[in-house]
């Protein structure tokens, strides 16, 4: 069964599901704004199987619970080192169609992507904010070379399954293909959302350990890496990264400014 919905606004938007009795849809803890009064409530440390919103039980009576226990824990582990929610709400409509809205926590736009089972989506950390049941959230670990060098991207959210998963992001999007530019792109690292399963992400320095670049990385307000991205596949990109509006808003509050020297240098007060 389709998830119907609609992604309504324009500087902050949000995304307004229909649900058909007994559909079942889930977010990260955080992310919802409204229900209809039939729609249920519940709120879950354990993630959807990928087959639906039904927790697996495994049989075999205390042997299947034990196993039970042991996925659940392992899920919110792997959630809490990846500074994610540790919990999941769920929302079924009874008795008749029923309505939610979902949004992000950033003043920027939202997408709807669209699962068949042959190719999983990643989408960097907070992006998740709502999904079908059908459809599975984990959690993919980068190679430890790519989390150090980068700073960013070393935990990425995992959409398997068939359906619908809502993901959001700061500022606009921009979708590119790295094949139509020679087969990969660089990016700053914070303007990465999402991307298709078979597109290969990585970090690297930017330049030389030379004089431009050096340059570039402290006066070009990058730091000394960037994202690169390659393959044939969809890539979603937004054009505001949290460390633009962090600073931002620190420059606006007359404290903790930047300085001249991008992001290397930047103050940062305890």
């Amino acid at each position: 069964m389709t998830l119907q919905q609609e992604i309504v606004g324009n500087a902050m938007q949000m995304a307004v599901v229909s649900l058909q009795p007994g559909q079942t849809v889930y977010c990260e803890a955080g992310k919802f704004l409204f229900k209809t009064t039939n729609v249920t409530m519940e709120t879950r440390l354990s993630g959807p199987s990928g087959g639906g919103d039904q927790q697996q039980g495994g049989g075999g009576g205390m042997g299947g619970m034990l196993r039970q226990a042991m996925g659940t824990a392992m899920q919110v582990g792997q959630r809490a080192l990846a500074g994610e929610s540790l919990a999941f709400q769920y929302f079924t409509s009874q008795g008749g169609e029923g309505t939610v809205g979902f949004a992000g926590v950033l003043p920027g736009e939202m997408r709807a992507l669209e699962l068949d089972g042959t190719r999983a989506w990643f989408a960097e950390k907070d992006a998740f904010v709502a999904a079908e049941s059908t459809v599975e959230f984990g959690i993919a670990f980068q190679g430890g070379r790519t989390g150090r060098s980068g700073g960013e991207g070393f935990v990425l959210e995992k959409f398997t399954g068939r359906g619908t998963v809502i993901i959001a992001g700061a500022g606009n999007f921009i979708d590119l293909n790295p094949a139509d530019f020679g087969g990969r792109i660089e990016v700053d690292t914070g303007c990465v959302v999402a991307f298709e399963d078979g597109i290969r992400y990585g970090v690297q320095r930017i330049g030389g350990l030379n004089r431009q670049g050096m340059m570039n990385a402290v006066f070009g307000g990058e730091g000394l890496s960037l994202a690169t991205l390659e393959g044939n596949g969809r890539v979603i990109l937004q054009s505001l990264t949290i460390e633009s509006l962090a600073n931002a808003l620190r420059k606006a509050q007359g404290g903790n400014k930047q300085g001249p020297t991008g992001g290397l240098f930047s103050t940062h007060a305890g």
